[in-house]
């Protein structure tokens, strides 16, 4: 039967019902549908730190059966290369032996049978799967307790191929011991009743559970073609397998034939199994084993080998088959999380060898960033945890509407009439958003580690004194020339640094990082968001990228754009104050006051930025939108928030406190001439009276105040000038 699962495939369904090419199951009828283990109780099992997947019950989930028959229409060589039909023919017909066009071996009954004891201490139960090369069995320890045990078994011992792989299973896999690798405890040896001689056996552990694309059989409803596995669930599930494959590559050695059929979920494990293609990281020479659907190309494989890539290749396809249907379907999460996933895979699995991940833990934090996206926001006050590859910033990117206003609002005309609305310049930002850290390979990176932070004109002469080429000191070069307003000597170390990195300069992230932030600093924003998109097509969990696009997208005038992006950052990371403060902008924007002091009040307490949130929430209350000044209620709620203010260090008066009583006495005034003192609390900062002579008369007071802050003459006549235009009018009484 040919495989219908994957389009295009051109494999073959063996008696199991698994494509020998692709690895899949075809999906089977409503009726036989496999069922998930049912949950136990309210146990789970922690995963990355971030989720608790439930402990399920698997047991008797895999039957046996008294063993292995293929029917003669489905009889074909296991060689994908080859895939010519063998062993039929009628009275020729052979249920075992060696393709006559290749030479593959094929066996379609099975060499045990219930009852067989093998090496005198495994008795088979039944016979359990069949892969390309080999059989698998259940069988118990007689030794011990009756153990249930796998046994694997190589179809011919005879074959150079079977012969290979069989002792690099020998050699690499007993050494081999974690949590989510199948355990080898023995390699026995029994006559073999197909092929004559002895054949040999891996005695592996027995798993209770299911491959992952019978569990992903299990969750699609035909009914409701729209209803996969949970992204989370897949999310979880990839962070295991990368564990499990960081194991193998720190140990040199590469899985080469990841697909869901080779992954077993346990009740509280996600397992690889079938560790045949196992080998060393620089064997060129040994027989390839792979699922072609799952595997890179063969050009590719001609060009490099299998690599770390060519694994988390495999991972990228895998996951993305696994939350098939299409992540923009009806009924899929249409969260920025999704989309993230999509980029997570797309990257795992691009075309390009150089453009992938270079590591199953880069691919890991990756994964584990974009897992937090799906997950429910945690607690405001609960740090976040760092970014492996960006520094954290002090920087907020509100254009000073955290800040309590400089004496220039009051003595510079223009800044004096324009409301603020807090969205920074684009210069400004390029300077202000996360710095990537320095890369752990480069020659300089213990040296800046050592400089640390400096103005960038001492930085720019510290950096002189290198003499090692180093892509480190260009990008820091290039960030301190941002700083000085030089763009053109900033795209000049770029060029530097992409000239040192050479062929992966194309692949190379932190160069298009900087590559936005330079085109932020000449103000184009189009380019500037395309460079960040590229960004964060490369680092799908990172929230910089979102930040940066979410103010491109402000920028741009794209509001629902910029909410989006600013969201996935706000929910995931309360310490991101930047992005509390473009949400409360846009709904600023849209004239919903109360909503943007609402992000603003979500900054907590544990954050740098709290104070400046709550000086921004206060300014928000009092300014005017549009033309029309803030209501009575806006006003009364400022006033009662400017008195919980902590301002000049702490002390009850001070010239910070005056600049923000001032801010309110002149938006009380305005809100009186325009609609009157209607609903305008007495006391405090407005005084017992809120009429308009009693305002003017507080409002030439600060006005006064304020001018003792001037550091010039011309500052203090222009406060003194707009103190007595104030003032209420006097008359003097005819004598």
């Amino acid at each position: 039967m040919r495989c219908a699962r994957t389009p295009g495939c051109p494999g073959v369904v063996d008696a199991d019902g698994f494509c020998e090419v692709c690895g899949l199951a075809p999906r089977p009828a409503r009726a036989t549908r496999p069922t998930a283990g049912a949950p136990v109780g309210t146990e789970t099992w922690p995963v990355a730190g971030l989720v608790s997947l439930p402990v399920r019950d698997f047991t008797g989930h895999r039957r046996t059966t008294a063993g292995l028959t293929v029917p003669e229409h489905e009889r074909f060589c296991a060689n994908p290369a080859c895939r010519r039909e063998v062993g039929r023919g009628g009275a020729e017909r052979l249920d075992h032996g060696y393709c006559p066009h290749c030479g593959t071996p094929f066996a379609f009954v099975s060499a045990l049978a219930p009852g067989d004891l093998v090496a005198g201490q495994y008795e088979v139960v039944g016979y359990l799967a069949r892969g390309g090369l080999g059989q698998v069995y259940l069988a118990e320890d007689v030794h011990l307790d009756r153990k249930p045990m796998a046994l694997k078994r190589l179809i011919s011992k005879t074959e150079p191929d079977a012969l290979a792989i069989e002792v690099s299973e020998r050699q690499f896999l007993t050494t081999l011991d974690h949590p989510n690798i199948v355990r080898i405890f023995n390699f026995v040896s029994a006559p073999d009743r197909l092929f004559g001689g002895q054949t040999s056996y891996i005695v592996m552990e027995y798993l209770e559970g299911m491959p992952l694309h019978e569990l992903w059989q299990a969750a699609v409803d035909p009914t409701r073609p729209a209803v996969t596995l949970p992204l989370v669930e897949i999310l979880a599930y990839g962070h295991e397998i990368l564990t499990a494959l960081d194991h193998l590559h720190g140990k040199g050695l590469l899985y080469t034939d990841l697909h869901p059929g080779n992954v077993i979920r346990t009740a509280d494990r996600v397992k690889l199994i079938d560790l045949g293609g196992v080998r060393r990281a620089d064997d060129r020479h040994s027989p390839k084993v792979r699922t072609e659907t799952y595997g890179v190309s063969p050009t590719e494989l001609a060009a490099h080998g299998f690599t770390v890539r060519s694994d988390l290749y495999a991972v990228g396809v895998m996951l993305r088959e696994l939350s098939r249907p299409p992540l923009d379907s009806p009924g899929r999460d249409t969260a920025l999380g999704a989309e993230s996933f999509g980029r997570l895979v797309t990257r795992a699995a691009h075309p390009e060898w150089r453009r992938r991940f270079a590591s199953a833990s880069e691919m890991s934090e990756q994964l584990k960033g974009v897992l937090r996206e799906l997950l429910p926001a945690p607690p405001a006050d609960r740090a976040q945890e760092p970014s492996t590859v960006f520094a954290p910033t002090a920087a907020l990117l509100d254009a000073g509407l955290g800040a309590v206003p400089a004496l220039a609002a009051w003595t510079d005309p223009a800044a004096a009439e324009a409301p603020h609305h807090g969205r920074p310049a684009p210069p400004s930002v390029a300077t202000g958003l996360p710095v990537p850290r320095p890369a752990a390979g480069d020659p300089a990176t213990a040296a800046l580690h050592l400089i640390g932070a400096l103005d960038p004109g001492s930085l720019l002469a510290r950096l002189a004194a290198f003499e090692t080429a180093s892509v480190e000191v260009e990008l820091s070069r290039c960030r301190a020339h941002l700083e000085l307003a030089g763009p053109g000597p900033a795209q000049e170390a770029l060029e530097i640094a992409a000239g040192l990195l050479r062929e992966d300069a194309a692949a190379d992230w932190r160069l298009v990082w900087h590559h936005g932030l330079l085109a932020l600093a000449r103000s184009d924003v189009a380019e500037a968001g395309e460079r960040f998109d590229r960004a964060y097509a490369e680092l799908p969990g990172e929230v910089a990228p979102k930040l940066a696009l979410g103010y491109c997208a402000e920028q741009r005038g794209d509001a629902g754009e910029a909410t989006r992006y600013y969201r996935a950052v706000w929910r995931r990371d309360r310490s991101a104050a930047s992005a509390a403060f473009g949400l409360a902008r846009l709904r600023l924007a849209d004239g919903d006051r109360e909503a943007a002091v609402q992000f603003l009040d979500g900054v907590p307490r544990v954050s740098r930025h709290y104070d400046a949130a709550q000086v921004a929430a206060v300014r928000v209350l009092a300014t005017r939108l549009g033309d029309d000044p803030p209501g009575a209620e806006h006003l009364n709620e400022a006033v009662r928030r400017l008195d919980r203010l902590r301002l000049d260090g702490g002390a009850r008066h001070g010239e910070a406190r005056d600049r923000m009583t001032a801010v309110l006495r002149q938006a009380a005034l305005d809100r009186v001439l325009a609609h009157g003192a209607a609903g305008l609390a007495a006391g405090g900062t407005l005084g017992d009276a809120p009429a308009e002579r009693s305002l003017r008369r507080l409002l030439e007071r600060s006005l006064r105040d304020l001018a003792r802050q001037a550091r010039t003459a011309n500052d203090h006549g222009v406060l003194v000038d707009r103190a007595n235009a104030v003032r209420p009018l006097t008359f003097l009484r005819a004598r």
